[in-house]
């Protein structure tokens, strides 16, 4: 096997894990934004009610497992290490967000909300490894049939 195989893996895996990672970024801050736009968030810089926190942890959390599908789905190998790489990120980040926001509840809203995306991150992450998972196992079975 030749050097550039493996290297070309290694890129390969460290982009699918990227692009997850950017696809999660820009859809959360774009939504963001757009709720702050139109009118569903309040203004930047104003706290947030309970059911606006729940808004926003919603579409994180789907978007988590969007982001990490997408790195297990561009992944060249073991997309479910992909996928939990992408959710191992977001839990980092969430946890650097929880202690920079913790004291801040009168900014950025009641503690419930950090400490939600915190405990989300890993078992989205898993789901959307898990899709992927279930994609490709049922791809292995279409294909089988199709050899018999």
């Amino acid at each position: 096997m030749s050097k550039a195989r493996p290297q070309r893996q290694v890129l390969r895996s460290i982009g699918a894990i990227l692009a997850g990672i950017v696809v999660g970024i820009v859809l959360s801050i774009g939504t963001d934004l757009l709720m702050h736009a139109v009118g569903v968030f309040p203004a930047i810089g104003e706290p947030m009610s309970g059911g606006t926190l729940l808004l926003a942890t919603s579409y994180r959390t789907l978007y988590s497992v969007l982001a990490s599908y997408i790195a297990a789905r561009m992944a060249p190998s073991r997309p479910m290490l992909h996928a939990m790489i992408v959710g191992v990120v977001d839990f980092i980040v969430s946890i650097i967000g929880l202690a920079v926001t913790w004291n801040k509840t009168d900014v950025f809203g009641p503690h419930w909300y950090p400490i939600a995306l915190v405990a989300l991150a890993l078992p989205a992450a898993w789901i959307g490894g898990k899709l992927r998972m279930s994609q490709l196992s049922a791809q292995n079975a279409t294909s089988r049939k199709a050899a018999a």
